[in-house]
């Protein structure tokens, strides 16, 4: 049969037979898992900015690029 425990890596030993203990640990455990997920939100939207912030830049020099471009070539056309 399938442990689910197993593919976690958890193990029947972990208990310490201290119930209140257990209780503790296993509530100090959620509380941690549920900062990290915090901060990776916190992360997430902080590279969503970046990624609009790397759009908008990359946007800005193609319009540069092509301004450029056909200042070179009025130019060349003068001469």
């Amino acid at each position: 049969m399938f442990d689910d425990q197993a593919g976690w890596g958890a193990s029947d030993t972990v208990s310490t037979g201290d119930v209140v203990k257990d209780a503790m640990r296993k509530e100090q455990i959620i509380k941690d898992i549920i900062a990290y997920q915090n901060d990776l939100r916190v992360l997430l939207e902080r590279v969503k900015t970046v990624e609009k912030d790397t759009d908008k830049l990359s946007s800005g020099n193609a319009t540069l690029q092509m301004y450029i471009d056909n200042l070179t070539l009025q130019m060349a056309k003068r001469r």
